[in-house]
């Protein structure tokens, strides 16, 4: 068996196992990942993995922030824009500065090579966040911020990064140019990236073939990035766009039968690929302490703790003034948006986790300058990055549900609210359609009084739980319903089983009916 074979083995048998205790532990994956991928590198005669540095980007980027950006809920982005764009531009770019200064004179690396980690080490991790997020119960305006943060942060930090890694190259740089090629490079991005995005909606909207427009939607991010960064522009900002604009368009363009193929397909995309770059994390953890041999222990532990309490106080001291000042300085935000709490800017300023991007850039760092000399410090900074995702990830990762718990942040329902609000809607219209059918034959009046039962029963549900007549999630079906459902759907499954079984019928024609079981099954689980 091949090394890659046996690599990819190890990594899908880590992934699984870790998934399974991530669930157990209630922690998040990728912290555990990590973990994994140092255990796994402490295994004799496991082979070496070695990328290519342009490939780093191209591989992990387009597929990981694409889907993050094609499940964005698009108004509760735009009506945080400013928060977002406060975090994803200003707070880079601060901690670009503030720690490549420090890097500078604490460790006395150049002063272009320092912003070049300050750039890798600044944007926090889109993934990281939402595995964080996801299992936590606080109001959705700070989700939607940590989200939107994480997916714009890391066009402005590999731009940073690019012109850092252009200084350091070439010993040369100017602040003018910089700011120029800076909006060229972003605004060039956003706009390839919205031609490949209404390309793709065209296409989904002419094509009805869930496969093939699922393949299609794959190819659409790596397109836009690559095409991008072949004319110079911002191959992250690119699939971002693209994302976004698809994301708003594919409930109108494709069908039922590509949504439900898209949306697990990218699910697991997500999850291999995230498995993927925190096990390899992981991994290089004992690769980058072998490059350090000039360096003494103390040294490496007192910059490891200076450079990770750095990033997570610059993030702190950026965050409070972010977003309490627009509101003082201006009458139009402070009317429509208020103060936030300050218990919320508190769950936002210590949610800072290092991933993904952070690894891919360090892991990218050319190995020599174009005079043909070492990159200076390669070995240190991919050390320190390191360092930093896994402090980030332990010390916050961990420590934001109790945080959460101390300042008595609660969810505000607001997304269960709108949901029931849309389903009382949705339904009611559908009744009054009913209702409205004249003159209606005898079998289409059994089937009006079927639907008409169903209709009442979910409406009667739901208009239960908006006046606060049950304590639960919202509901579609009345809990005695679904318990008589979930008994008829075991009875479908053990009779098409024992079909199959007895040869009456064939494998085919039982995943047909199972998947409609199934579907069945799904439904009335969503919401409990």
């Amino acid at each position: 068996m091949s090394p890659t074979v046996d690599i990819l083995v190890a990594f899908l048998l880590a992934l699984a196992l870790v998934g399974l205790l991530a669930r157990k532990l209630q922690t998040p994956y990728p912290i555990l990942l990590v973990f994994g991928g140092l255990i796994l590198s402490l295994i004799p005669g496991l082979p070496k993995i070695q990328l290519r540095p342009e490939l780093i980007f191209l591989l992990f980027l387009p597929p990981l922030l694409f889907p993050a950006a094609l499940f964005t809920p698009w108004r509760d982005f735009r009506e945080n824009l400013g928060p977002i764009l406060y975090l994803a531009i200003g707070l880079v770019l601060f901690t670009t500065l503030a720690i490549g200064f420090l890097v500078h004179h604490l460790i006395g690396l150049p002063l272009a090579v320092s912003f070049v980690f300050g750039a890798i080490v600044s944007p926090p991790d889109a993934i990281a966040a939402k595995a964080i997020a996801e299992r936590l119960s606080v109001p959705r305006r700070i989700v939607t911020i940590l989200e939107g943060e994480s997916l714009v942060n890391d066009a402005t930090a590999l731009v940073a990064y690019r012109f850092a890694l252009a200084a350091a190259a070439t010993g040369s740089f100017a602040l003018d140019r910089a700011v120029a090629q800076f909006f060229i490079v972003g605004i060039g991005g956003v706009a390839i990236g919205f031609a490949f995005g209404w390309a793709a909606a065209w296409f989904h909207n002419r094509v009805d073939d869930a496969p093939v427009e699922v393949t299609v939607s794959l190819m659409t991010p790596f397109a836009a990035y690559i095409v991008a960064e072949r004319l110079g522009l911002s191959g992250v900002l690119s699939v971002v766009t693209a994302g976004l604009l698809l994301g708003w368009r594919s409930p109108i363009i494709t069908n039922s039968s590509t949504r439900l193929l898209g949306g697990p397909f990218w699910k697991m995309v997500e999850f291999l690929l995230n498995g993927v770059v925190f096990i390899l994390i992981g991994l290089k953890i004992p690769d980058a302490f072998r490059g350090l041999a000039g360096y003494s222990t103390n040294q490496l532990l007192t910059w490891s703790i200076a450079v990770s309490l750095a990033v997570i106080l610059v993030r702190i001291c950026w965050v409070f003034p972010a977003m309490y000042l627009p509101a003082l300085l201006s009458k139009r935000i402070r009317a429509r948006d208020g103060f936030p709490a300050w218990q919320h800017v508190a769950i936002i300023a210590w949610t800072g986790m290092r991933g993904v991007v952070s690894v891919a850039a360090a892991l990218a760092l050319p190995l020599r300058l174009q005079d043909g000399a070492p990159f200076p410090g390669r070995d240190l900074i991919l050390f320190l990055t390191l360092v930093v995702i896994l402090a980030t990830l332990v010390l916050q990762g961990l420590s934001v549900p109790l945080l959460i718990r101390l300042l008595g942040v609660r969810d505000d329902k607001r997304a269960e609210t709108e949901e029931r609000e849309a389903r009382l809607k949705a339904n009611r219209a559908a009744l009054e359609h009913l209702q409205a059918i004249a003159e209606p034959t005898r079998a289409q009046q059994e089937a009006l009084d079927r639907l008409r039962i169903e209709y009442d029963d979910r409406i009667r549900q739901l208009e239960a739980y908006a006046h606060g007549r049950a304590g639960k999630a919202t509901r579609l079906f009345s809990e005695e319903y679904e318990t008589l459902t979930y008994e008829t759907l075991q009875v479908e499954r053990d009779v098409i089983l024992n079909l199959r079984n007895e040869s009456v019928i064939n494998d085919d024609v039982l995943r047909r009916v199972q998947r409609d079981i199934d579907l069945a099954e799904a439904r009335l689980k969503q919401h409990q």
